[in-house]
């Protein structure tokens, strides 16, 4: 079996404590086994690596380097703290081995191209998503032309944090190529519109406790999809796929242009009812 590393800022977390059951159901877990974890520092309160490793049947490794040495694939996590992926990522982006970086993929569009390209010079196979870019709900429009306006509400604990899950959807249907945004909520609720050069439009509508949902006008027709199901563990067993071919499934161009919508949008925040070119 391929051996899977996991590298995190703080492991006791909530995708590291998940993605384990997930990965043991997924279609190719007869192939991979997780055997490596290493984190910069516990959090305060939480089980530290030796427990948390003792509790997932996981070996403890004391340094990045030592995890991407003896994994096959690595799992970049710390999904609350993009800013520390392009730190945590740099050593496994030189391996040559398949890698997996948590969301939000980076904090602005220049991180993101530069891991990229780092990724590129050292032909390391490199992918990262929101779980919600693989809702079966959007697998039939899913990078096909012929919607031109997409809704998505949803919630979490900031917009700073949660507003990639309603992003990624948006770009894994409408594609690349959006101009302009602007952030127009209030009373609680983010509001941010995204605008493309061809006439199509989309908006990203944000309150704490809201559901994930999409509405969309696909080929003159009004799609609504009041839930958001099963995309976690197609997640999964979509990075596996990914880690066991080296194609990953996403255009790199897409998730570029999510870190810089998701960047806009936490900026615009702070000038409202204004257009910000992207």
């Amino acid at each position: 079996m391929k051996k899977l590393g996991f590298i995190d800022l703080f492991i006791d977390e909530w995708h590291a404590n998940n993605y384990p059951a997930w990965i043991k159901s997924a279609k190719r877990a007869t192939e991979f086994e997780l055997a490596y974890a290493w984190e910069k520092a516990p959090k305060t309160g939480a089980r530290p690596l030796e427990k948390w490793c003792a509790d997932f049947g996981v070996t403890p490794l004391k340094s990045i380097e030592e995890v991407v040495e003896k994994s096959d694939a690595v799992f970049v996590l710390a999904p609350s703290n993009p800013e520390v992926h392009r730190e945590l990522a740099e050593i496994p982006l030189r391996s040559g081995k398949p890698v997996f970086v948590d969301k939000p993929f980076a904090p602005s569009k220049a991180d993101a191209e530069a891991m990229f390209e780092l990724a590129a010079e050292h032909n390391t196979p490199l992918i990262s998503s929101s779980a919600l870019r693989f809702s079966t709900e959007l697998d039939a429009y899913r990078n096909k032309p012929g919607t031109t306006y997409m809704e998505t509400t949803g919630g979490g604990g900031s917009f700073w944090e949660y507003s990639i899950h309603q992003i990624e959807m948006i770009v894994s249907v409408l594609g690349t190529g959006a101009t302009r945004i602007m952030q127009c909520g209030a009373g609680g609720v983010e509001h941010m519109l995204i605008e493309y050069p061809d006439d199509r439009r989309a908006t990203v509508t944000y309150t704490a406790h809201s559901p994930f949902a999409t509405r969309f006008v696909h080929e003159g027709k009004m799609i609504i999809n009041q839930d958001c199901s099963n995309y976690f563990p197609i997640l999964l067993s979509e990075i596996l796929d990914f880690f066991a071919t080296g194609k990953s499934p996403i255009d790199a161009a897409q998730t570029i242009e999510i870190a810089a919508l998701v960047a806009a949008g936490i900026k615009a925040l702070e000038a409202k009812n204004v257009w910000h070119n992207l």
